[in-house]
């Protein structure tokens, strides 16, 4: 959903107070992976409603990619949702146990939202789990492409100007970005890939990438290296983000994506950003329990 430039502005200026004050004293944005920290981003922006639709749900599961990574924040953010959310998604034991995660994992802020009145939930292994029973939806890419900085709606448009030109789908090549860094030019991951497409330097030197931080050079590295992963991979983009996240390697040692959480995670949040149904998507039919 769109908004008006007089909308736009207050929810803006909220979205900056709540990110400000939700890692105040928990882990701050530049500790994050960029990884993580596209998802907290994301999910910030669905949970308040800039650019796209509030979703609280879509907020949920935004957050919990950023959890598989091992994100305090992600932790501490689902927790908060369950704690004092819409009233129709609350249940203070679950966030209870999600808050206590964030806890164990440094997340100092987190111990405000505890309820002391309720018992903690058992964890859930896998925060997928708290999906609601009916869709999300489909992911508005234009949408929440028009609440970014002028500066990533500029990076966005060069990745539109040359998907094309090696045969990539404009909007997987999108959800690489988004899922990658949030299409920050300045990103750097604890393994040092770097850039919007995050490429770590093998990589950069195998596509002829001399300035991983210029936007359009780390771009059209990005793409030639999705171009050859098409190739390998007969066009299943499935497997193609699998492989980018966890090497293509891994995809062919375990004859499809990896049975690693974080990877599993990778390949369905970049299929849901460029609408491309999830052939490994479980039943959705499970809802949090109320505590």
């Amino acid at each position: 959903m769109r908004f008006a430039a007089c909308r736009l502005r207050p929810l803006l200026f909220a979205f900056a107070v709540l990110l400000a004050a939700s890692t105040a004293r928990g882990q701050t944005p530049e500790l994050e992976a960029p990884r993580a920290l596209a998802a907290l981003e994301q999910g910030l922006a669905a949970e308040m409603g800039v650019g796209l639709r509030r979703n609280a749900w879509l907020a949920i599961r935004l957050y919990c990619d950023a959890a598989t990574t091992g994100s305090a924040e992600g932790f501490f953010r689902i927790g908060r949702i369950l704690a004092r959310g819409p009233l129709h998604l609350r249940n203070p034991a679950l966030a209870n146990a999600y808050l206590a995660q964030a806890v164990q994992l440094g997340h100092h802020g987190a111990t405000d939202f505890f309820d002391e009145t309720v018992p903690f939930a058992p964890l859930e292994d896998d925060c997928s789990k708290l999906e609601p029973g009916t869709a999300i939806g489909a992911f508005d890419v234009d949408a929440y492409l028009s609440g970014l900085s002028p500066a990533r709606r500029r990076i966005a448009e060069l990745i539109r100007r040359h998907a094309a030109r090696y045969g990539v789908e404009v909007r997987i090549a999108l959800a690489i970005a988004l899922a990658e860094s949030n299409l920050n030019p300045d990103a750097v991951s604890p393994k040092n890939a770097q850039g919007v497409m995050q490429l770590i330097p093998d990589t950069q030197a195998r596509f002829g990438v001399t300035r991983p931080f210029d936007p359009e050079s780390n771009i059209r590295g990005g793409l030639a290296y999705l171009k050859w992963l098409k190739a390998r991979f007969a066009g299943d983009w499935a497997l193609i983000a699998a492989a980018y996240n966890a090497g293509e390697g891994a995809v062919e040692r375990h004859g499809g994506i990896p049975p690693y959480r974080e990877t599993e995670s990778y390949v369905r949040r970049v299929l849901f950003f460029a609408g491309h149904p999830d052939r490994r998507a479980p039943d959705a039919s499970r809802t949090p329990r109320r505590g």
